[in-house]
């Protein structure tokens, strides 16, 4: 993707900024004053999907969005590190060497495990959101085909570029996009069109689903202590809520709820409720959490 042409529209790329914190050179979004929230997309998204949430965030705080390693405007400098313990791991560099200390971290999906891995690398207490978090491992026989066939497609020569090409049919996209459940307008839509075409792009996010292993993080799951809220959605058809609701069970200080009628991309279809349901949460004196949910 080519930033001199994208950053005339790009959301919020007045606020866009540029670091080289190896191995990677990150595209960084930072807005607003206060206390500090860190944004974490999910697979294949990037910082653009968190257009409608933040104007409920920068009144009374700092808002931080990055992109993935390779996804976006983040430039990838090693194919090797695109699985969840090396992108926590670079993205708590990062934010260390800008001195950034996230309050809260919110992450959608597959942001959400990254989140509740920064959470346990950091030095400084946070708490975690989750909206539709992505922990669980897939279930049925796509348990065992989607990591082989992403781990075999990563491995082709020429595979993102061949990828790039097919998804980036408006028609793919739409077809891929109501596979979440969730309905975007159209202004929303050219986004996920544009990064569809990125050869760069999907090429980093195939390596991320072949280098995905939730197996660790899992297993840790009743010994973590981070205050953490889960955010499910009922329409979700690509993770099921029911997926918050067994991680919540296993987190020792976390509860869940379930919001009616909004798919996987929850806080791009209605940045309201989400928000309604987010800023209550963004009180750093507390840390207890209602397990009722």
């Amino acid at each position: 993707m080519n930033w001199q042409q994208s950053k005339h529209y790009w959301p919020f790329a007045q606020y866009s900024q540029f670091t080289l914190q190896k191995p990677h050179l990150w595209h960084i979004q930072d807005i607003g004053t206060g206390p500090v929230i860190l944004l974490i997309h999910g697979a294949g998204s990037t910082t653009h999907s968190w257009q409608r949430l933040v104007p409920f965030l920068t009144d009374k705080y700092r808002v931080i969005m990055v992109d993935l390693p390779g996804q976006g405007f983040t430039r990838l400098g090693a194919q090797q590190r695109c699985g969840l313990d090396h992108m926590a791991e670079d993205l708590t560099s990062c934010l260390t060497a800008l001195n950034i200390e996230p309050k809260v971290i919110i992450g959608h999906s597959a942001g959400a495990a990254i989140a509740l891995r920064l959470a346990e690398l950091a030095t400084f207490g946070c708490k975690v959101i989750g909206i539709n978090a992505a922990l669980d491992h897939f279930r049925g026989v796509a348990g065992v085909l989607f990591p082989l066939l992403a781990k075999a497609i990563a491995n082709l020569p020429f595979s993102s570029s061949v990828l790039s090409k097919i998804a980036g049919h408006e028609d793919t996209v739409d077809r891929i996009l109501k596979g979440t459940g969730s309905d975007l307008v159209e202004a929303d839509l050219k986004f996920y069109k544009e990064l569809m075409r990125s050869r760069s792009h999907i090429g980093a996010t195939m390596q991320m689903m072949a280098q995905w292993d939730l197996e660790p993080l899992l297993a840790r799951l009743p010994n973590l202590q981070t205050e953490t809220h889960l955010i499910a959605s009922s329409n979700d058809l690509a993770v099921p809520c029911a997926t918050s609701q067994r991680a919540a069970a296993l987190l020792p200080n976390a509860d869940y709820r379930v919001l009616s009628d909004l798919g996987h991309l929850a806080h791009e279809e209605d940045a309201a409720t989400i928000a309604a349901c987010i800023v209550p949460l963004l009180d750093f004196g507390s840390a207890s959490v209602n397990k009722a949910g």
